[in-house]
C-alpha cells in the first residue's frame, strides 16, 4: 500500500488551470506557478534552493514572466526555504500570515530531541533498501540546503483575510488555523483554483507528529477544511500529493476530510466524558465506514490513534482520571514486579522469547522494556528481541512515520546509538 502511494508525488509539472501550474515531487512538498498578465506568482517555495532551482526551470517550460509575488501558506520549513530560487532581478513581495512562524507552537526549548525524533519519522537516515516513501513524500530527498534560500514576509495577511489582484490575477488570501497555527488557503475566484497548504493531502492527516508537537487544535483544522468545501473548487491543490480535479471530486475530497476529522475529535470527545482514558480510546475510535476507503483519508501519513491521544492530552493533560496512574510505580520497580509474577527473571525471558517466536511484535516489544531494566536479566538478549519486534512491526505497516520510526530505532539501538535506557 505504501508503495502505491508513490504515484502520489512522481515528479512532474501538472497543469491545473489555463494559467496555473503545479511541480509535485521534486521536493517534499508541492510548489505551483499561477502565470499573469505581466508576472507570475509562486505558491510555497519547497525546502531549499536547489530543488527549488529545478521546479523553477521547469516551470520556465510555461513562463518566461518575472516573479511577481511569493505567497506561504505556512511557515513549515519544506514550504518556504527555496525561495531566491524563482526571482530574478526583481524583488518580488512575498505573503505571509501575521503570525507567520508560530508553527512549531511553543516547544523549542526540546529542539533537541525533536530533531532526533524527526530524522526517525522521516526515517532520513534509512538505506536506500529499507526507504519507501514518507507518506505523503519521496524519500531520499536532498536536504542539504534546508532553509537557505529563506526570504521573509514582506506584506502581512490580516486576520480577516485579504482580497488583492497580482498581475492582473484575483486572489483571496483566507486565514485557516490547522495543521499549523499561522495557515491560511488561498482561492481564485475566476480560476476556481484552491491551494489548500498543509490543511488538506492524500492522507489522513498527521493531526498529531510523533517527532512531538504541541497541540493542533483539531477543531479549527475541521473548520478550516470545510470553509474550503463551501468554495466548490474545481480543483484542489494540496501542500503534498497530485492536485483533485473537477468540481465533484474536489469539494467532495475536502468534505470528507472535514467529517473526517471531526468525527475523530467528536468520538474521542464522547469517550472521554464518559471517564475513558486515552488508552482505551486509541483502540476504539475509527474513521466511520463510508470514509474509511477514501484514497485521500487511509492513514498513511497521520493515524487516528496518534490523533486520540493527542486531542485527550491537548484537551485534558496527561492524566486519565484513573487513580491508579497518578503515581506509577518507576520502570525498574515495576519491572522487577513482572519478573517476580512471571516467576522470576528467567521466566519472564522466556515470555518475551515466545512472543516473539509467535510474531506477536507489540507484545515483545512491552516485554523487552521491562526485562532491559532487570540486573539479573541478559540486556543484549533483551536489544536482540527489540530490535527484531520493531522490525517486524515495521514490516507489518503502512503508516509512513511508524514504519519510519520502527526501522530507524531498530538500527539505532543495533548500531549502540542509544543509552542502556535506550531512549
Amino acid at each position: 500500500m505504501l508503495n502505491a502511494q508513490q504515484q502520489q508525488f512522481e515528479k512532474g509539472v501538472v497543469k491545473v488551470a489555463d494559467n496555473v501550474f503545479t511541480a509535485v515531487g521534486f521536493h517534499g512538498a508541492n510548489t505551483s506557478m499561477i502565470i499573469g498578465t505581466d508576472g507570475v506568482i509562486i505558491i510555497d517555495t519547497l525546502f531549499g534552493p536547489s530543488s527549488a532551482t529545478n521546479a523553477a526551470e521547469a516551470f520556465r517550460q510555461y513562463s518566461d514572466k518575472p516573479v511577481k509575488a511569493i505567497v506561504y501558506t505556512h511557515s513549515h520549513g519544506d514550504h518556504i526555504g527555496g525561495a531566491s530560487a524563482f526571482i530574478g532581478d526583481e524583488q518580488p513581495d512575498i505573503y505571509a500570515t501575521e503570525s507567520f512562524g508560530s508553527a512549531e507552537g511553543v516547544n523549542q526549548a526540546v529542539d533537541p530531541v525533536k530533531q532526533k525524533r524527526n530524522v526517525r519519522q522521516f526515517g532520513r537516515k534509512l538505506s536506500p533498501a529499507e526507504s519507501t516513501n514518507r507518506g505523503v513524500a519521496p524519500a531520499g530527498t536532498d536536504d542539504g540546503d534546508r532553509g537557505k534560500g529563506f526570504l521573509p514576509p514582506t506584506v502581512t495577511v490580516p486576520n480577516n483575510g485579504l482580497k488583492t489582484t497580482i498581475a492582473g490575477v484575483e486572489l483571496e488570501f483566507h486565514i485557516a488555523p490547522g495543521e499549523t497555527d499561522d495557515a491560511m488557503f488561498i482561492w481564485l475566484p475566476k480560476e476556481k483554483v484552491l491551494f489548500a497548504g498543509d490543511n488538506f493531502y492524500s492522507s489522513f492527516p498527521n493531526l498529531y507528529a510523533i517527532r512531538g508537537t504541541a497541540y493542533r487544535d483539531v477543531l479549527d483544522w475541521s473548520e478550516s477544511v470545510g470553509k474550503m468545501a463551501a468554495l466548490k473548487p474545481h480543483v484542489v491543490v494540496p501542500g503534498h500529493t497530485m492536485p483533485i480535479r473537477g468540481q465533484e471530486a474536489a469539494t467532495t475530497a475536502l468534505t470528507d476530510y472535514s467529517e473526517a476529522i471531526r468525527s475523530v475529535y467528536d468520538q474521542t470527545v464522547r469517550g472521554i466524558n464518559a471517564g475513558k482514558g486515552p488508552d482505551q480510546l486509541a483502540h476504539e475510535v475509527e474513521l466511520p465506514e463510508h470514509l474509511r476507503d477514501k484514497p485521500y483519508l487511509i492513514q498513511f501519513y497521520g493515524a487516528v490513534p496518534h490523533a486520540v491521544r493527542a486531542i485527550y492530552s491537548g484537551l485534558l493533560g496527561w492524566y486519565d482520571g484513573n487513580p491508579t496512574t497518578l503515581n506509577p510505580l518507576e520502570p525498574k520497580l515495576k519491572a522487577e514486579k513482572m519478573a517476580e509474577l512471571a516467576g522470576g527473571t528467567q521466566k519472564l525471558t522466556e515470555q518475551m522469547e515466545a512472543a516473539l517466536a509467535k510474531n506477536e511484535y507489540q507484545w515483545a516489544l512491552e516485554l523487552s522494556d521491562h526485562v532491559k531494566w532487570l540486573d539479573t536479566a541478559d540486556r543484549n538478549l533483551a536489544r536482540k528481541v527489540k530490535i527484531a519486534a520493531l522490525r517486524g512491526l515495521a514490516s507489518r505497516e503502512y503508516n509512513a512515520p511508524n514504519r519510519n520510526y520502527y526501522l530507524s530505532y531498530a538500527n539505532e539501538l543495533e548500531s549502540g546509538q542509544l543509552s542502556e535506557v535506550w531512549f
